[in-house]
């Protein structure tokens, strides 16, 4: 009996220890994650902004969506550094160590919210900042080892080109 009940709890063991691979994680990813978690904070105060004060119909709808699916992926990059283990923001001086990557002066977006010529002054911001994501995102691609980091930034990628591609129509209108 003893050898049946040790055998029992070795199979339990073993069943309830079924060890998934552990999904690679390097400092690019840390590093991507924890600067895109202030960017698109920073995208979302532009969005707010965008939101209150647009009258073209098209650009407040993308100001909100924005807002909207920003938001949704700060939570989503908040777990994975979670997950991880990882702290939510990037040391001091981060910036430096990983090419400079870059972020909206808080002096662009209080500028803004003054502008005289708002919805030009908006999309303009919103090019630039939408145009540091796709390269934020193009080096994750090219440098990060997590697969659902690569492939949200290669979606980050192609939807941030598609706003940029959209808000110069915009501009033209």
């Amino acid at each position: 009996m003893r050898k049946v009940l040790a055998a029992l709890v070795l199979l339990l063991a073993v069943a309830c220890r079924q060890e998934t691979p552990d999904v690679p994680v390097n400092a690019e990813d840390v590093m991507f994650v924890q600067m895109m978690v202030r960017h698109h904070r920073q995208g979302i105060e532009i969005a707010k902004v965008g939101t209150s004060r647009a009258t073209t119909p098209q650009l407040r709808t993308l100001a909100e969506a924005i807002e909207s699916t920003q938001q949704d992926e700060v939570e989503m990059m908040l777990r994975w550094l979670h997950s991880w283990d990882q702290p939510l923001t990037a040391a001091a001086g981060a910036h430096d160590h990983h090419g400079g990557m870059p972020e909206t002066d808080v002096k662009q977006i209080q500028a803004l919210r003054r502008s005289d010529d708002f919805e030009r002054d908006l999309l303009d911001l919103l090019i630039e900042h939408q145009g540091d994501a796709v390269r934020m995102a193009s080096a994750e691609m090219s440098d990060g080892a997590n697969p659902d980091v690569q492939k949200w930034a290669g979606q980050v990628r192609a939807s941030r080109t598609a706003q940029i591609g959209m808000m110069r129509d915009l501009l033209k209108g």
